[in-house]
């Protein structure tokens, strides 16, 4: 029959495992914590718009396309046309032929602000850093409407001043033909951007959001083209009038057709479609997994 053995003695805990109290005070990080808020956001979406190359050769491009191609377009007009053939001629409407192409660039960048997190799983770590889904959608639009807004604004100043440096038989613009040919434009052009970040956000896949943005510029204008049935008269005039590029040429007082918007009715109705293309990306981030 074996013998009961004694009891083990018990031990001091180390004070490692020592319960919290007054003699150990709670751990305070040297590290200072602070609120976070719209714009610690900002700050990593600018960090991350400037850093990467996408953003470069896209902006790159762009510049390219709307410079040289205005420039190109009204030097070549200038070249060709007899005396008094550009007497009623607005010289700042030459800028757009390279802004209809330079839209694509924008389109391209504004897809990929989003959606390319999403391809990369990065959007996982951003969200970690910043739970509030809607503040993020927020500070990447803001960062992104204010790049492409002021790239933009420079390159279509700049057109804008050397077409009419080098149509001199031109006639003298005015203050709000300027002020839409360059400022207007430049409001619409970010705007078509924003709407990509937008549907970037809600696809989810960088080449499919820039296929849906390429064919809502392209499509309605090719597609009426193609209407000649005269029952289709009415939607055939429509889908001219409210085409992007139609819209766009508003701004150089030559719309493609003699109805339609007119003024600054396109940048109004794009605030509208990217309004609510935004409030409906909002509640879906919300709702949907990372």
């Amino acid at each position: 029959m074996s013998t009961p053995q004694p009891p083990m003695p018990q031990t001091a805990a180390p004070n490692w495992q020592a319960a919290p109290g007054a003699s150990y005070p709670a751990y305070t990080s040297p590290i200072p914590v602070k609120r976070t808020h719209l714009g610690n956001a900002l700050a990593s979406e600018w960090t991350k718009i400037r850093s990467v190359r996408s953003t470069m050769w896209t902006l790159g491009v762009f510049v390219v396309l709307v410079v040289g191609i205005g420039l190109a377009a009204a030097a070549l007009v200038s070249a060709n046309a007899g005396e008094g053939e550009l007497a009623g001629e607005n010289p700042l409407s030459f800028g757009f032929f390279g802004l209809l192409l330079g839209i694509m660039c924008v389109i391209t960048l504004g897809v990929l602000t989003t959606a390319s997190e999403y391809g990369t799983g990065m959007i996982r770590t951003t969200m970690t850093a910043c739970p509030t889904r809607g503040r993020v959608l927020t500070a990447k639009a803001i960062v992104f409407f204010v790049v492409a807004f002021s790239v933009t604004l420079a390159s279509a100043v700049l057109v804008a001043l050397a077409d009419v440096a080098l149509l001199s038989d031109a006639r003298e613009p005015s203050s709000s033909e300027w002020l839409k040919g360059t400022v207007g434009v430049s409001f619409y052009i970010a705007l078509i951007g924003l709407l990509s970040l937008v549907v970037g956000s809600v696809i989810r896949h960088s080449a499919g959001a820039i296929t849906i943005m390429i064919g809502l510029v392209l499509a309605p204008l090719v597609i009426a083209l193609f209407m000649f049935s005269e029952s289709l008269e009415d939607l055939r005039q429509a889908l001219f009038e409210y085409s992007i590029p139609n819209q766009l040429s508003v701004f150089y007082s030559q719309s493609l057709t003699d109805t339609g918007p007119s003024g600054w009715d396109p940048l109004w109705i794009m605030l509208g479609v990217t309004a609510a293309a935004f409030a409906g990306a909002y509640v879906l981030l919300e709702k949907r997994d990372v």
